[in-house]
């Protein structure tokens, strides 16, 4: 596996029903609803070929394409971004029993974002 391999994507809209109904109906893309996350639906892998999900942005950003990459540390990871010309967007977040993320955008301005390596119990 790569040192630090893409693990996930998302394609956002305004109306994640449209994004849900586009994505499924043009490339047959099977997306489940995700439980807790309205208008959030995520691809079965074997669909899309990496997890990934499309749905409803959020008010500050309605409309987005992105890929995260799995990191050891996300804190090292925003801190080479910086240090490089990218600048970080949204923090280190926590979503407990779910994913630890962050966003970032390079100098280019693209959004990527990065998802924290799970750490094998009793680490």
């Amino acid at each position: 596996m790569p040192a630090n391999p893409i693990v996930h994507f998302e394609i956002m809209g305004p109306d994640g029903d449209a994004q849900r109904n586009f994505y499924g109906s043009v490339f047959d893309w099977t997306l489940q609803g995700a439980e807790g996350f309205d208008g959030y639906y995520l691809s079965d892998p074997e669909s899309t070929g990496v997890g990934g999900a499309v749905g409803t942005g959020s008010e500050a950003m309605p409309s987005y394409l992105t890929v995260y990459v799995q990191v050891d540390d996300i804190n090292a990871a925003l801190a080479k971004v910086e240090s490089n010309g990218g600048a970080t967007v949204m923090p280190r977040t926590e979503i407990p029993g779910v994913v630890t993320f962050a966003m970032f955008s390079d100098p280019g301005g693209n959004l990527v974002g990065l998802v924290e390596a799970e750490m094998p119990e009793g680490e």
